[in-house]
């Protein structure tokens, strides 16, 4: 749609999501009960709803607006993902990965240790990795697994290793919101990540600190059998050659070979074996493939109805000065991010918008782009139907609910990037 929409007809857009939100959030805490409400139902609801505000065109036109954004390239490359995921979490877990990987966890880590350790081990791999999603699918079952052996918080565990694959997510060189903010701002990685980390880096202590807190009140009731080393080289190859910069897909192919070959090696599983669990485990991601299609196609009928213009428009109207404009920046981008479910493209979208305002009121683009991706990850982190929350769901069988409970770094994130913008303010244009 153009430029030219009514305001109303703009903000209408953003009902749908509003919607959504009502429907699955709001449902859940009211009932005490985060299955009251399948996440998929509340898409399709509110998904009916996106389409029924869409003006001027015939219900196939409007099916046709859904369906690309259900078929858009970085949908379809994430639900490629999720089918290789599945089948490798399946496999590993038949042969015998998963339970190797925790005992060998067990051997090293003291119980009141373990929820710090999976954070600080989520941290480093996907600051080495540069991906959030990478760093979810290699860690998660291995927190589900330590869960079950030492009678732990399942959520717990596994909100240590998402909150840590977003702090990599903000930071590292080669993640796809650096690369995007940096872009988008026309700054330097390197002055981009010096900018970023006094944000990030308090914001991780803040959780370490939180995790370790928490984690000294959890019992141990495992019993650490030997490890089957054999057994533990599928994880460790898929964290080297991830470590290693090798494209998550091909990480997932490798693994999925290494723990058949293994399995068959060791009697553990014999070839129809593993294919049944290959099976399973792409079966198993089914709802996270629906529900991930049907948040694309419902966000960009938000998107072509004005929605996101609405936001824009609102947010830099009225600004004056360079702390107004730091809130802006951050707004935007929170805004965008709540209809588009993806940090990146939130980034790449109001981007060029928010190098305009900095220069206009005098911010420095470093902050800017630190500023758009610190942001871009804390409200990444608190959308239960963003990929990263909907992959460590699907692989723990938690509901995203479940894990947000536990999951401080986005939040922390998100209060030292607020204090970075009133502390310190004299010297934004560094």
């Amino acid at each position: 749609m153009s430029n030219t929409t009514p305001k109303e007809g703009r903000f209408l857009a953003l009902t749908p999501l509003l919607l959504f939100l009502g429907l699955y959030l709001v449902t859940s805490l009211v009932m005490g009960d985060f299955y009251k409400m399948p996440i998929a139902v509340a898409f399709v609801l509110s998904s009916v709803y996106a389409a029924c505000l869409l003006r001027g065109m015939t219900v196939q036109e409007r099916v046709e607006v859904f369906s690309a954004g259900a078929a858009d390239q970085n949908i379809l490359q994430m639900i490629w993902i999720f089918i290789l995921a599945g089948a490798f979490a399946g496999s590993a877990e038949a042969m015998g990965a998963i339970d190797a990987t925790v005992n060998l966890t067990l051997k090293l880590l003291p119980a009141e240790y373990l929820t710090a350790g999976l954070f600080l081990a989520a941290c480093f791999v996907s600051l080495s990795v540069g991906t959030s999603v990478g760093t979810i699918v290699a860690l998660t079952p291995v927190a589900s697994g330590l869960a079950v052996e030492t009678g732990m918080n399942d959520a717990l565990l596994v909100a240590a290793v998402v909150g840590g694959s977003f702090f990599g997510d903000n930071l590292s060189f080669i993640s796809d919101t650096t690369i995007a903010a940096t872009r988008t701002q026309g700054v330097n990685l390197r002055d981009k990540f010096r900018f970023n980390l006094r944000i990030a880096a308090p914001a991780a202590l803040l959780t370490l600190v939180v995790y370790l807190l928490t984690g000294a009140r959890a019992e141990s009731v495992a019993v650490v059998e030997t490890v089957e080393w054999l057994k533990v080289v599928p994880y460790l190859l898929v964290l080297v050659t991830a470590l290693a910069g090798l494209n998550v897909m091909l990480v997932l192919l490798l693994g999925i070979v290494t723990t058949g070959a293994i399995g068959l090696a060791t009697g553990s599983l014999d070839l129809f074996a593993w294919c049944g669990e290959l099976g399973k485990g792409m079966v198993g991601m089914g709802e996270l493939i629906i529900v991930t299609m049907l948040a694309g196609g419902m966000l960009e009928t938000i998107r072509r109805g004005g929605g996101i213009d609405y936001i824009i428009s609102r947010l830099t109207r009225r600004l004056h000065g360079p702390r107004a404009a730091q809130g802006a920046i951050a707004g935007l981008v929170c805004l965008a991010n709540c209809c588009t479910a993806n940090n990146t493209i939130a980034i790449l979208t109001v981007g060029p918008l928010a190098a305009e305002i900095a220069d206009r009121f005098g911010v420095d683009r470093r902050k800017s782009a630190s500023l758009l991706d610190s942001f871009s990850c804390f409200t990444q982190g608190l959308l239960p139907y963003g990929a990263q929350m909907l992959m460590a769901a699907g692989l723990a069988s938690l509901s995203p609910l479940e894990i947000m409970g536990h999951l401080y770094y986005p939040v922390a994130l998100g209060l030292c990037a607020l204090i970075s913008i009133w502390v310190k303010n004299r010297r934004h244009t560094a």
